[in-house]
């Protein structure tokens, strides 16, 4: 794979088809695009490739710096951040708006970083009429240049004047294949974004009060000694997703989309409320992602919440049997043993047992329980192995899978997950018959 030969913010006034754009140049659908302005709040890093060169492309929320409200004020701070840490900016105005106040107050911002600039005048659906653009140059920030987003005019033309503005190196890091990924999972308004913060150690994602601040799936980078942690934070998950209309739809997608993409997910549970039926419902979107799971019992400072209060239902009714841990974002306590939980459940979903001991362990189930019959014929446990790790997947050999019961599957399930340690890991069985 080659190196990233830089990185490029994309900057604008909200609902001028940034998050458009980023799909048009990444060819994916990597942000949630929708005709409501300000559907994006948070910095999202996607990689992009143009004849065989790839560079960083940083989304960001839209900038009105006119709109004082905290939440405009942390979007804003955002893309200021996305600025500095930019080889090259893409400034996004309205073709069809014309320069609007909003544009100007960007303008300047970007006059004052001394960053190297490219106005992009969007919009422009006819590519005959690039009329429209001539007042833009006004913004001092040298030529437009005219595409459109939606329908793809002139996008090619843009990735190639981008490349040749990059400097041909980034020092931002590639995420090795052994990383540790993380999807940190919750209904509204649990603390995640909170959570991520406190784990990456800066104001990274915006946090509000109000619930359903987070649209995206949003990917951090962690460097953790020798261990490489890509967190993400995701839009809340409610029940009766179905229901689920425009904005809140896609952004749950997304966060569905984090989870298969996973290793590990962290499930976020409010101590201040107590454990939930969608909280289950939140741990078992993980379950079916094939995620090994933790749960995190968030805002213990405020909480009354125990782990034994929960422990029980969780065990009950959450096949995975995962780990309890407590945290706090507002005080710190609990984020190193987070990590140092993460690291080990990681391990385990990537752990390999041999075929030895896996044969040593259907020894021992034949022993402690008498396998399931019918019309006098019993299931005979042959032998085993391991087919796949992350996660660990198994194939026992039966002289007739017809003869598993689901109650003896579950039992056989559970005892390997207890024999060798993987609590919390989606262990699967396949029960075949020997050829």
């Amino acid at each position: 794979m080659s190196e990233l030969v830089g990185t490029v913010a994309i900057v604008g006034f909200p609902n001028v088809g940034k998050s458009t754009l980023v799909n048009r140049l990444t060819a994916t659908r990597a942000a949630v695009v929708h005709e409501t302005s300000g559907v994006t709040r948070d910095r999202k890093e996607i990689v992009c490739e143009w004849r065989g060169k790839r560079f960083l492309l940083i989304d960001t929320g839209g900038v009105d710096l006119a709109d004082r409200s905290a939440i405009t004020r942390q979007i804003a701070e955002q893309a200021r951040v996305a600025i500095e840490e930019a080889d090259l900016v893409l400034f996004i105005v309205d073709a069809k708006a014309g320069v609007t106040p909003g544009d100007e107050e960007v303008a300047e911002l970007l006059r004052r970083s001394a960053q190297a600039v490219i106005v992009i005048a969007n919009k422009i659906d006819d590519p005959g009429r690039t009329d429209q653009i001539h007042e833009f140059y006004r913004l001092g920030l040298g030529e437009p240049f005219p595409i459109s987003s939606l329908h793809g005019h002139g996008t090619g033309d843009l990735l190639d004047v981008v490349l040749e503005r990059l400097p041909g190196q980034t020092t931002r890091p590639e995420v090795a294949e052994d990383a540790i990924r993380v999807a940190i999972l919750g209904r509204p308004n649990v603390g995640k974004s909170s959570l991520l913060n406190a784990l990456v150690g800066e104001e990274r994602l915006i946090v509000s009060e109000v619930p359903g601040t987070t649209r995206d799936a949003i990917d951090i980078v962690l460097q953790r000694g020798d261990r490489t942690f890509v967190l993400v934070d995701t839009a809340g998950l409610r029940r009766k997703r179905r229901q689920r209309q425009g904005i809140e739809y896609y952004s749950e997608l997304r966060a569905l989309q984090a989870a298969e993409r996973a290793d590990v997910a962290v499930v976020l549970v409010d101590a201040s409320e107590g454990l939930v039926d969608q909280d289950l419902a939140v741990a078992d979107v993980a379950r079916k992602a094939q995620c090994s799971t933790l749960v995190a019992l968030s805002k213990w400072d405020i909480g009354t919440t125990g782990i034994e209060d929960v422990r029980p239902r969780l065990e009950a009714r959450l096949r995975q049997r995962p780990t309890v841990v407590t945290v706090s974002a507002t005080t710190g306590r609990g984020i190193s043993r987070l990590l140092d939980r993460i690291e080990t459940l990681f391990d385990k979903h990537r752990s390999r047992v041999s075929t030895g001991e896996l044969n040593r362990f259907l020894q021992t189930l034949r022993e402690i329980r008498q396998p399931p019959t019918r019309n006098n014929r019993r299931l005979n446990l042959l032998y085993g192995t391991q087919t796949t790790v992350r996660p660990p997947r198994f194939r026992f050999f039966v002289n007739d899978p017809g003869l598993i019961t689901r109650d003896y599957g579950y039992w056989v399930e559970n005892q390997l997950r207890e024999r060798f340690e993987l609590e919390g890991v989606p262990v699967s069985i396949d029960f075949v018959r020997r050829s």
